[in-house]
């Protein structure tokens, strides 16, 4: 994993949490897992494909969740409903994104999966020979933990194979 790709994802979540809810974050310490990715109450879920490769996952407890939501809803939420479940996915979405185009800024040009939210804590995510780099971040909201499981896709600079089209068949 290379740690050049942790700081678009950090700087996008700072810039999009800042901007949707006033909240600022501050970074906890950077760590590298090699086992398999053990899920909490919330996990938003994104796999990018281009010229970095992976998967990205934005953990939380429902307390953080259910605080983020409602920020984000302008209203109180007392359970993570489907519109609270909603918001917290697209919110990794946005981050996610935004991540995406420092990633194309710094040459890296990816394209992400719409995301995926799981929730309940202890499920076991396998993220095969990936390592991921962790990050946690705190604000008055709770804490959101970044884990990156990427990689840069040695390919990344050859073109896609075309299939040859026959020519249509005449009639006559």
């Amino acid at each position: 994993m290379n740690v050049k790709f942790l700081n678009p994802f950090v700087e996008a979540a700072h810039e999009v949490l800042r901007i949707e809810t006033k909240i600022s974050l501050q970074r906890g310490e950077l760590s590298l897992e090699k086992t398999a990715y053990m899920t909490d109450d919330v996990t938003v879920i994104l796999s990018l494909i281009g010229a970095v490769e992976g998967t990205v996952f934005y953990s939380m407890d429902s307390k953080t969740a259910l605080n983020l939501a409602s920020i984000i809803m302008a209203e109180e939420l007392k359970n993570l409903d489907n519109l609270a479940q909603s918001g917290i996915a697209e919110l990794g979405n946005v981050i996610t994104g935004r991540a995406s185009v420092k990633l194309a800024d710094a040459g890296f040009e990816v394209t992400i999966s719409p995301p995926a939210l799981l929730l309940g804590r202890g499920a076991t995510i396998s993220t095969l020979d990936f390592p991921r780099l962790t990050v946690p971040l705190t604000g008055e909201c709770g804490r959101i933990t970044i884990h990156l499981a990427l990689r840069e896709n040695p390919n990344r600079f050859q073109k896609t194979p075309q299939i040859p089209v026959p020519p249509a068949p005449t009639l006559g």
